[in-house]
Formats: C-alpha cells, structure tokens, sequence
C-alpha cells in the first residue's frame, strides 16, 4: 500500500522523511493561510509565530508537493515523525491531488495532509484571520527553536516561487514583512 504526503508549507522544501516520489499538485476546496500559531518551531508560547494551515474555501485551490512513500518502513518512520513535527496541526484529512488544472480527475488519491483547524478547543495554537499587516508585524518578529518566523515564510515563498505556483496571500504578507524589516533597517542606521 502506497502512502502519500501533501505538504503546503515547510514540507515543500523541507519533508524530512524519506520518499520515492513526489509530484507539484494542488488541492482543491482549500486555501492557505497564516492563522496557525508556532510555539514549538517558528515561535514561543510567549511570543508565537505564525505558520501556514489550511482553511476550507469555495472554488480556492492550494498548490504545493506531495510526497510518495512506498516501502512500509519508510511509511512508519515517515508517520512516526510527522506526529511530532506537525504536533500543533489537530486535524489530518485525505484530500486528492490534482496536477493539471483543466482536468476533473485526480492525479492520486487518498493523500494525507495536515491542517490546524480553527477549534480553539482542540487546536489551542490557532491564532486566526488577521489583517496582512498584523500577521507581518508578528511574523517579522517571532523566532522559536526552528529560527525566525520570516526565515519560513521566505523559503515558502521561493519554494512556491520555483514551483511556479503564486500565492497571493503569502507574497503579500511577504512583501509587508520586506517593508518592515527596511524601516527597521533605516530607523537603527
């Protein structure tokens, strides 16, 4: 049995697991956005970062790279350490993955993907929608274990970027953080 991973935010340029495959594609019925809190990588629980999640959203699709993994072993090493590293994602669902956006049927199906819901109850991390300039502000400042925030929200940026997938949502916080650390930059001059 065949196991594949669908990664939309750090899992695209770094899976940290072995794989035998993997394909560019995109989800529908999701968007990404930055309403995940960090306290364990990207943050602190006294000052969390914010990371991608997925949020259900009409018509929206979500590009990013799922990950194939054949060999059983690989399967629950994979498993094993996708539970700690996506500790603070309470949901998992199993979406499919289409690669061509003209076509209606699924390049695979059954692909595991890991999402912070928006239940304060289970998902005690979930920050929530915020305006552009307030996710900049803390993601330009946060910093946990894993590096700084902006650090991640870069790599995201290049890794779709090279992917040839444009995320409006993260170029634009992107740009704000850039705008941010400059007048950071001329105000310490």
């Amino acid at each position: 049995m065949v196991m594949w991973v669908f990664g939309y935010g750090s899992l695209i340029w770094k899976p940290g697991f072995n794989y035998d495959d993997h394909l560019v594609g995109f989800i529908k019925g999701y968007r990404r956005v930055f309403y995940q809190g960090s306290t364990d990588h990207r943050g602190t629980p006294e000052f969390p970062g914010r990371t991608a999640t997925l949020e259900p959203a009409e018509g929206e699709v979500c590009w990013g790279m799922a990950y194939k993994i054949t060999k059983k072993e690989d399967q629950e090493v994979a498993l094993t350490y996708l539970e700690v590293r996506e500790k603070q994602y309470d949901k998992k669902a199993y979406v499919d993955l289409f690669t061509e956006p003209a076509t209606s049927a699924p390049a695979v199906s059954g692909v595991l993907v890991y999402i912070g819901s928006p239940d304060k109850k289970v998902n005690e991390n979930y920050l929530g929608p915020a305006s552009v300039e307030e996710i900049a502000s803390q993601i330009a400042r946060a910093e946990g274990p894993s590096g700084p925030n902006k650090d991640y929200l870069f790599q995201l940026e290049k890794a779709l970027d090279f992917l040839g997938c444009e995320d409006k949502h993260v170029s634009d916080i992107a740009k704000e953080v850039r705008r941010i650390l400059s007048e950071e930059e001329v105000t310490i001059s």
